[in-house]
C-alpha cells in the first residue's frame, strides 16, 4: 500500500504533530531525526529517550561477520547501511557536536577447535561465494595480529570492513540532534493507538493525553508488539531475545586506541611483544563450546565481552551463570582476560522477528509504519532505516531496498524475499 503523504507546513486543521514516532531508541531517534531535517513536525514519545537495547548492544557493525546461512537477502540491507556509516557518523557528529565512538578496526573471527574450525571454514566459504571481502589465516597469523590470543586458535577470517561504534554514545548523540532539529519529546509512555475512519491517527499516553499526528511509526523494539489499539493482524511479529554482556576496564596502555587500519595502527603487529601493545587492537569474535562470543576493544579502554541469547521472555535478570559463561569463554580465547576490572554487568532484549529481519514500513492500516524487529543489526542498520523511514514518511514511497522488509510480509507469506 501506499503511505499518506505529510505535508511540510502546518495545513488549517492539521495535528500537532507530522509524524509521531513510538520508542526512542536509536531506531527511534534517528527515524525522527532524519524525517525532522526534511522539514516534518515530529513528536518522540518516550519515557526514557536515548534508553533501550543500545544501552546494552555492542556496537558491532558486522556486516560480514553476521552473515548467517539463509540471510543473503539481509545481507544486501546490512552492506547498504555499513557502506553509509562513515558519512553518517561524520554528519551526525556536527549536528551533535559529540563524538561517537565511531572506530574502523576491523574484525577478526576465530576458531579455537576443529569443530569450531571446520564451522568457521563454512562461513568463510560462505562470504565468499556472496563476493565479500574476507581473508582466511592461520592460526599463528591470528596471534601475529592479536598476540593475546590462546596458541589454541587454530584459524581464523580477517574481516577489514566490519567495525565499531559505542551505542552509548551514538544515542546520546542522536538525542542532541532531535533537540536541534526541533524534535519534540513527550516522556511518558505509549498506551494505545488512535484510529479513525481506518487509519491512525496518533497515540494516547499513559496519563490519558491524547497526540494527534498525521503517521505514527512504532520504533518500540521487542515491545512493538504490545501497542493496544493495533488491530491483531497487523502486530508485529516480534519477541524479546535476551542478551547479558559485561564491561571490563583495560588499564594503562592496553586501553589505548590503536587507530584504524594501516602501518602503525596494531594491524601486523606481530613482530613486537604483546605487552607492548594493546590487548587487543579490533573487535574479536569466535565460536566458543558452540556459543557465540565477542570482545570489542573500545578506545577508551573498556572491553565489551558478548553475548548470551536466552529464550526467557522479558527477564533483563544479570545472572551468575551468564557472567561466568562469558568470563569462561573469554578466558579461553585470551587467557588475560580475567586479570581486568570488571566494570559493569547488564542484559537488554533484542527485538527479533521469525525471520531475523527487520520490519521496515506501512502496514495495512493507513498512517501506521513499522521500525522494528532489528534483532542483531539494531546499530549496523541505523543509518539506512533512518533513510529509509525519512523517505517513506515525505514521499510515501518505501525505497526499493527496504521492500523485502514490509511488514506484510507475514500477512502475505507469498510476499516472503527468497
Amino acid at each position: 500500500m501506499r503511505a499518506t503523504t505529510s505535508s511540510t507546513r502546518p495545513r488549517a486543521g492539521a495535528p500537532p504533530a507530522d509524524v509521531a514516532v513510538l520508542g526512542g531508541g536509536i531506531i527511534g531517534l534517528v527515524t525522527a531525526w532524519r524525517a525532522a531535517r526534511r522539514g516534518l513536525r515530529v513528536t518522540v514519545v518516550d519515557p526514557e529517550p536515548g534508553g533501550g537495547a543500545a544501552r546494552v548492544a555492542a556496537g558491532m557493525l558486522a556486516a560480514v561477520t553476521e552473515l548467517h546461512y539463509g540471510e543473503e537477502t539481509l545481507l544486501a540491507l546490512n552492506l547498504a547501511s555499513a557502506a553509509r556509516y562513515p558519512d553518517f557518523v561524520a554528519e551526525l557528529e556536527e549536528a551533535a557536536g559529540l563524538p561517537t565512538g565511531y572506530r574502523a578496526c576491523g574484525t577478526l573471527a576465530v576458531a579455537l577447535d576443529a569443530d569450531d574450525r571446520a564451522h568457521l571454514r563454512e562461513l568463510h566459504a560462505l562470504q565468499q561465494r556472496c563476493g565479500l571481502d574476507s581473508q582466511w589465516l592461520t592460526g599463528r597469523e591470528c596471534r601475529r595480529l592479536e598476540p593475546w590470543l590462546a596458541p589454541s586458535v587454530s584459524g581464523g577470517a580477517r574481516v577489514d570492513g566490519d567495525h565499531q561504534i559505542d551505542p552509548r554514545r551514538l544515542a546520546a548523540a542522536l538525542l542532541l540532534a532531535c533537540e536541534r532539529a526541533g524534535v519534540t519529546f513527550r516522556r511518558a509512555r505509549a498506551l494505545r493507538l488512535l484510529t479513525a475512519r481506518d487509519r491512525a491517527t496518533g497515540v494516547v499516553l499513559e496519563d490519558g493525553t491524547e497526540l494527534p499526528a498525521g503517521q505514527t511509526v512504532v520504533a518500540l523494539g521487542s515491545r512493538s508488539g504490545q501497542l493496544a489499539g493495533v488491530p491483531p493482524e497487523l502486530l508485529p511479529p516480534v519477541r524479546p531475545v535476551k542478551g547479558q554482556v559485561l564491561r571490563l576496564r583495560m588499564p594503562g596502555e592496553y586501553g589505548a586506541d590503536p587507530g584504524g587500519p594501516g602501518e602503525g595502527s596494531g594491524f601486523g603487529r606481530g613482530s613486537g611483544s604483546a605487552a607492548h601493545g594493546p590487548l587487543l587492537s579490533r573487535t574479536v569474535r569466535a565460536v566458543v563450546r558452540g556459543g557465540a562470543l565477542y570482545l570489542v576493544p573500545r578506545g577508551n579502554g573498556e572491553l565489551v565481552i558478548g553475548a548470551t541469547s536466552e529464550e526467557l521472555g522479558w527477564d533483563t535478570t544479570v545472572t551468575a551463570g551468564g557472567v561466568y559463561e562469558l568470563l569462561r569463554d573469554a578466558h579461553e580465547l585470551v587467557p588475560g582476560i580475567t586479570e581486568l576490572p570488571l566494570a559493569e554487568t547488564s542484559a537488554g532484549l533484542r527485538p527479533a522477528s521469525p525471520d531475523n529481519a527487520p520490519l521496515l514500513g506501512p502496514t495495512a492500516l493507513a498512517g501506521l509504519h513499522l521500525a522494528t524487529g532489528h534483532y542483531r543489526n539494531g546499530v549496523l542498520l541505523t543509518p539506512v532505516t533512518g533513510e529509509v523511514m525519512a523517505e517513506l514518511l515525505t514521499s510515501g514511497e518505501l525505497p526499493g531496498q527496504a521492500r523485502p522488509f514490509t511488514p506484510q510480509r507475514f500477512s502475505h507469506p507469498q510476499e516472503q524475499p527468497a
